[in-house]
C-alpha cells in the first residue's frame, strides 16, 4: 500500500466545525479536498468526529446526506438521525449494547435520533423501546 501524505489538521478542524451546519462551505471544503469526507478531528480525549458526526447530532440530513454521496462512510449515528430504521434494528440485533455507546462528544445514539426529527421518529420509538 503507498502511503499517502496527512491531510493539514487545520483543513480537518476546518471541515469537522462547518460541518455542523454549513453546507455551503463543506461543498466548498470538499471540492478542495474530497478526502475529508472521511477525515476525522479529535476534540480531546479521544473524541474523535467526523463530518457526518458533526451534521449527525446536529440533525443536519442535509449535509448528512451530501457527504454520503460523497463517500462518508455511514456510522449507526448518523443513521439514526436519518431515520434508517433497518440499519438501526440490525446493529442492536447485532450488538445491544449500541444502545449505550456514546457517540461523539458523549451523545447518546436516543439524542441523534431525536436530532433527526420526523423523519427518525421511526428510529427513535425503537431505540427507546429496546433502551
Amino acid at each position: 500500500m503507498t502511503e499517502k501524505p496527512a491531510l493539514n489538521p487545520t483543513l480537518v478542524f476546518e471541515f469537522v466545525r462547518v460541518s455542523h451546519g454549513d453546507l455551503e462551505r463543506v461543498g466548498q471544503l470538499l471540492e478542495h479536498e474530497p478526502a475529508l469526507a472521511n477525515a476525522a478531528w479529535d476534540w480531546g480525549g479521544g473524541d474523535w468526529e467526523t463530518g457526518l458526526g458533526a451534521a449527525a447530532h446536529m440533525g443536519r440530513a442535509d449535509i448528512a446526506n451530501f457527504l454520503l454521496a460523497r463517500g462518508a462512510r455511514l456510522d449507526i449515528f448518523a443513521a439514526a438521525m436519518l431515520g434508517k430504521t433497518a440499519i438501526a434494528k440490525a446493529a442492536v440485533a447485532d450488538n445491544p449494547n449500541i444502545l449505550t455507546v456514546p457517540g461523539p462528544h458523549g451523545i447518546s445514539l436516543i439524542a441523534h435520533a431525536q436530532a433527526g426529527g420526523e423523519p427518525a421518529i421511526e428510529v427513535l420509538q425503537f431505540l427507546e423501546k429496546n433502551l
